[in-house]
């Protein structure tokens, strides 16, 4: 399990000071049905977190992040976008 924090408009897992993990967005406009949108634009994972699934546990908290403020997701990342859309149970955040 990973301790992901809240940054200036991104999420991030840091150990030690250093940043590890990142997904990053940038907050948008309306969409068609009054939510808010983020744009999902970069997801970085270090070499020393790849392979234990920290880049899906950023995805997650992005998506979990979007229904508690009632806003929409735009996957730019192709990460982001891979992981989303594979995924049934986040297809409710998708502009």
């Amino acid at each position: 399990m990973f301790d992901i924090k809240k940054g200036d408009q991104e999420f991030y897992i840091e150990k030690n000071g250093e940043k590890l993990g990142a997904i990053q967005y940038v907050t948008e406009g309306s969409n068609q049905n009054g939510k808010e949108t983020l744009t999902i634009t970069h997801t970085m994972v270090s070499d020393e977190l790849k392979g234990q699934g920290a880049g899906q546990a950023l995805v997650k908290k992005i998506v979990e992040y979007a229904r508690d403020e009632n806003k929409a997701i735009i996957p730019e990342c192709s990460f982001a976008k891979h992981i989303i859309e594979k995924n049934e149970d986040y297809k409710d955040v998708l502009v």
